[in-house]
């Protein structure tokens, strides 16, 4: 059993552009925010045509550009696990897990038993998914998943919504999951350190392309990431208010405690809440704050932390009106500037690096 991806779509100045192979096993999409990862997953799931190439299932089709196959979502046998749980609120933990079992049938495949004894749910199935953790939502979205006896199985950033002691909650339940998997299974994610838990491969995205695929390491050495380590991933997911938009540059202005972040694109209408990613290396600092520069944010902020590494990196947290954001630096620029715990800085943000988790 395997998946063949070889797709194009075009999304305003966007473009993807991708084409690998996702064996039985796990396969991980790594990649920032905005390289495409999500659009792979909403092709391969039916929620989004492409434009053009084909998407194979053990060689049937599930789109083809050539032939005008572009089957419905229902119809794929694919299982998708969301970032949000997206569980139906009024029904039962069980009622959910066999939502996806009554659509495929009774044949073959596990047991509301066997799957809530694997994923360590089974006390939960009388709640309701609003009583239940993160963590646990997540887990009662993966069994559903499963429970619909897919052919292939798909993560979109399953554990980006969670904070640090979900997320250990939940990785051992799906590497046990996925370990030895006869099925295809696509793990989207943007931390480095997960592709590494749970992949047999690994595909990198870099603007909607393919910069590197093959076994985790292998491809890890081939995008220039075994140097970075987890740099690649580090930064911070923050939870904004959109505050105004400027409609003539295609510009939303978010509250960000009590600053305002320019980031490209309409993200929605005054007072919708939005989630930003900021990764580390995208942002700067400076004591005093530049005057007719290209950087759109320069807020001013707090130095809470300081951590010299053993390389030539320093991680530095600065509190930006009550939202802690991360700066990644050279030692050496960190020493320059003095940078200590209660120095007062200006981080330096370009609006094209603030987007959309």
């Amino acid at each position: 059993m395997s998946l063949a991806v070889d797709i194009r779509r075009r999304v305003g100045d966007f473009t993807l552009d991708v084409a690998f192979e996702v064996p039985a096993g796990v396969t991980a999409i790594l990649g920032r925010s905005g390289a495409g990862k999500s659009t792979v997953v909403a092709a391969v799931a039916g929620l989004a045509r492409p434009d053009d190439g084909r998407i194979a299932l053990d060689g049937a089709a599930l789109f083809d550009a050539e032939t005008r196959v572009n089957l419905p979502p229902r119809k794929r046998r694919v299982g998708v696990v969301f970032q949000d749980s997206r569980l139906f609120p009024h029904f039962s933990v069980r009622t959910n897990l066999l939502f996806g079992a009554r659509r495929r049938g009774s044949s073959g495949g596990l047991s509301l038993d066997e799957v809530a004894e694997v994923l360590g749910i089974g006390h939960l199935l009388k709640r309701r998914p609003n009583s239940l953790s993160g963590g646990e939502r997540q887990r009662v979205a993966i069994g559903r998943a499963l429970l619909s006896r897919p052919s292939a199985l798909l993560f979109d950033e399953p554990l980006a919504a969670l904070d640090s002691e979900r997320k250990a909650e939940v990785l051992p339940y799906i590497a046990r999951l996925t370990r030895g998997a006869e099925l295809p299974v696509l793990y989207v994610t943007h931390a480095l350190e997960e592709a590494r838990a749970l992949a047999d491969r690994l595909v990198v995205l870099e603007g909607g392309r393919v910069a590197a695929s093959g076994p985790v390491e292998q491809a890890i050495a081939q995008a220039g990431l075994a140097a970075a380590g987890d740099r690649f991933a580090d930064g911070v997911t923050l939870e904004a208010v959109i505050a105004e938009l400027d409609e003539a540059y295609e510009l939303t202005g978010v509250a960000l405690g009590s600053h305002r972040v320019w980031t490209p694109g309409l993200l929605g209408r005054p007072g919708e809440a939005v989630r930003l990613r900021l990764l580390a290396r995208d942002v700067s600092l400076a004591l005093i704050p530049p005057e007719r520069a290209s950087i759109r944010n320069a807020l001013p902020g707090l130095v809470r932390q300081v951590r010299r590494g053993p390389g030539p990196y320093a991680q530095v947290a600065v509190d930006v009106g009550g939202a802690v954001i991360k700066s990644e630096i050279t030692r050496r620029a960190a020493d320059d500037l003095g940078l200590a715990p209660g120095r007062m800085v200006h981080a330096l943000v370009k609006s094209v690096a603030v987007a959309r988790a």
